[in-house]
């Protein structure tokens, strides 16, 4: 159902909303943003029923395989261990920790007007999806992913407007080692664009690392602390109902050494989870609690952002199925839910199955995105530049689909509704005068500030689009990849810094790959 209004449904069970005096959002910069959230597609009834469940899968099911250190906090607070050895974690324990939870924070770029404000239902969209391939610009194969891969799409995205922040896209299959794979990720993301970085760290040794890389590149660790730039991403679960030790202890580092974490789950309905939407949501609000328990625990003012993705299988192949209407349902079920706990979230969406940025493609995203942004997701990931249901990044898609998130979330704001914007005196002007609005100064003054005008998609008449040569969406975006990749070479981390980092770490990009030939 949809609402008239930006407001956070009533909670059956205590705990969620902000208290007086709790902390209230950084200064961010101005960036207009879509305040989406009036997609509801659980009444409140439905989000009673499945918040109740999810309470009850964590105190009488819990959790396998919590590390030592979850197990001495979480049962320090009121938590506990049942016979089989499942971390329990009791309503009263959630309910504290919802009430005391982080919110209304701001994630930070390094420059620009790149501030990812996550108050309320403000919508973000973001790039990810950890492929192992790429689509080859020379002849449009897949190939093996590279660093230098990584490089050239986060030098991309740092100049598509409506793509927000880069979250890590590809995994650098010519790193030898997972070290090496997560400080150099970090590292050629970090230097490929100003926007927020989002990466992932297999061990928690890499996130103090990763760390210390973010800290020399702020001016030091209170100064990143204060605004970061980079958050990992984490899969704390292995669905159903597991926690991944070693992701735990990374979660945990990164809260210590002042990282934001995306606390995500990532189950598939009908294989990993139950095969009904509401069953799936259940579960995976529950995986997705345990892990914010966790962080909050740690250290309350944890910047933590609720990444409940649950995602479909296709049940004929036992594949993921990211581009249908259950998905689309599903995931604005998910941002609907962390409204409810009025949570700063994440989600994903843009999981396409198509191969190609082609029609399939076009449709699958818009779908999805749409309707993640409409129900108020604060940060869609994998909205933009991902193929073959994440196995694959596109240069040529992350343009095509930075058109599509430009009038996705045009689309998602209050349409304002005032004397102004009612124009009758304009109506008077205009009926009295030429008879169209065209050169009116009104339209004038509002042809810029209230539409949003694609870069590639064709708008031309039809004969004009024969006579100039029949082009299509695919061809305009290459040659912006192309003149793109050839040109803008950005200096984000300073030369001394720079230095400094390639000699204390085994940095796999060479400096020649960075500068234009």
């Amino acid at each position: 159902m949809v609402d008239g209004a930006d407001i956070v449904p009533r909670r059956a069970r205590s705990g969620g909303r902000r208290k007086t005096g709790q902390q209230r959002s950084d200064d961010v910069p101005a960036r207009r943003l879509p305040v989406a959230g009036r997609l509801n597609p659980l009444g409140e009834q439905d989000l009673a029923r499945i918040h109740d469940t999810s309470l009850d899968i964590l105190a009488q099911i819990g959790l396998s395989d919590a590390p030592p250190l979850m197990i001495d906090v979480i049962t320090a607070r009121g938590g506990g261990v049942n016979d089989d050895g499942r971390l329990l974690i009791p309503q009263a324990l959630v309910d504290k920790a919802l009430a005391g939870m982080r919110r209304n924070f701001t994630l930070f770029g390094r420059g620009g007007d790149h501030a990812l404000d996550l108050t309320g239902a403000k919508v973000h969209a973001g790039s990810g999806g950890a492929s192992p391939h790429v689509v080859d610009r020379a002849d449009g194969s897949y190939r093996p992913a590279t660093l230098a891969d990584l490089y050239d799409a986060a030098r991309l995205v740092d100049t598509l407007d409506h793509i927000h922040f880069f979250s890590r896209s590809m995994i650098a299959g010519d790193m030898q080692t997972t070290r090496d794979l997560d400080i150099n990720t970090a590292f050629a993301s970090l230097a490929g664009t100003q926007k927020h970085v989002m990466v992932s760290a297999s061990d928690p040794s890499h996130v103090r690392d990763i760390a210390q890389i973010c800290y020399e590149i702020a001016g030091s660790e209170d100064a990143f602390r204060a605004r970061p730039f980079l958050s990992l991403n984490v899969n704390h679960v292995v669905p159903p109902l597991r926690f991944d030790t070693d992701a735990c202890m990374v979660l945990a580092e990164a809260v210590t050494r002042g990282i934001p974490v995306m606390v995500n789950t990532f189950g598939q309905m009908g294989a990993s989870s139950p095969v009904t939407i509401a069953g799936c949501l259940a579960q995976t609000n529950a995986e997705t609690l345990a892990g914010m328990v966790f962080a909050w625990a740690l250290d309350p003012a944890a910047r933590a952002v609720y990444g409940a993705r649950p995602m479909v299988t296709d049940l004929r192949s036992g594949g993921m199925a990211g581009g249908g209407g259950e998905q689309a349902a599903l995931t604005a079920a998910a941002s609907q839910i962390a409204r409810h706990y009025d949570l700063p979230n994440s989600t994903i969406a843009g999981a396409t199955d198509s191969k190609l940025a082609d029609a399939q493609s076009g449709y699958e995203k818009a779908l999805t995105v749409t309707l993640a942004a409409q129900a108020g997701a604060n940060l869609i990931t994998q909205a933009a530049g991902t193929q073959a249901g994440l196995l694959a990044t596109s240069l040529e898609a992350y343009v095509i689909d930075n058109d599509m998130l430009g009038a996705i979330l045009q689309s998602c704001g209050q349409i304002e509704v005032s004397d102004a914007t009612l124009s009758a005196d304009t109506v008077s002007d205009v009926v009295r005068g030429e008879g169209h609005y065209l050169g009116h100064a009104d339209t004038y003054a509002r042809m810029k500030s209230d539409f949003i005008y694609p870069q590639h998609a064709d708008r031309q008449p039809p004969e004009a689009w024969l006579a100039g040569g029949s082009p299509t969406i695919n061809a305009s975006a290459r040659e912006t990849v192309r003149t793109t990749l050839a040109e803008h070479y950005p200096s984000y981390i300073p030369e001394a810094c720079e230095q400094s980092l390639r000699a204390r770490f085994n940095i796999g990009l060479p400096k020649s790959r960075m500068r234009p030939a």
